[in-house]
């Protein structure tokens, strides 16, 4: 693996890896990343019964990278054997949202302590926003929504119990960004 090589009298700011299931998840990391400027590597489509701690580092051979580095692992929780295998992957921090990545939308601009499903998620997200909500597409509306709400939005989640339903601990890779925009001040 090659290495990055720090610059004399200069710190390296970590480079983010974020492997992630689906294409609103990708749509999501993307958006963070503009929003935040920092390194983030997005890696999508990564089906979840061939993600392993082989297959990032396998990813990541040849790409400059540096011990400072994280990985985050972005996907849904709601099939058990497939949760039971991310978990596993240890050296990665698994941002894992039950039912889906749409529940932590919803939290900007709600509370959801009920077992909630997809679909209802959407019907609720379509509903708040005053938009048809289709996955994979961040509108403008709801972009805004997660910019002006997101602090609301990881005190609710960080109240939820973690891979029940609902649940997402989404707050968590924020607040690594936020940790980490803060040192670049």
């Amino acid at each position: 693996m090659s290495k990055r090589r720090p610059p004399k009298r200069k710190k390296i700011n970590p480079h983010f890896w974020i492997f992630c299931e689906g294409e609103t998840e990708e749509a999501y990391a993307l958006w963070l990343r503009a929003e935040y400027r920092l390194p983030i590597e997005v890696v999508a489509k990564v089906s979840g019964s061939h993600i392993s701690k082989r297959y990032i580092q396998a990813y990541k051979r040849g790409k400059p990278t540096h011990s400072k580095d994280r990985d985050f692992l972005m996907y849904d929780a709601d099939v058990p054997e497939i949760l039971e295998q991310l978990t596993r992957i240890r050296h990665a921090m698994l941002i894992a949202s039950n039912p889906s990545i749409e529940l932590w939308f919803l939290l900007h601009y709600q509370d959801q302590a009920a077992r909630i499903s997809e679909e209802e998620c959407i019907r609720q997200l379509s509903h708040r926003n005053g938009t048809k909500y289709s996955k994979g597409m961040l509108d403008e509306k709801l972009k805004k929504r997660l910019k002006e709400y997101c602090e609301d939005a990881c005190k609710r989640a960080s109240a939820l119990t973690l891979y029940n339903n609902p649940s997402t601990n989404m707050h968590e890779l924020i607040r690594a960004f936020e940790e980490a925009k803060a040192k670049q001040a």
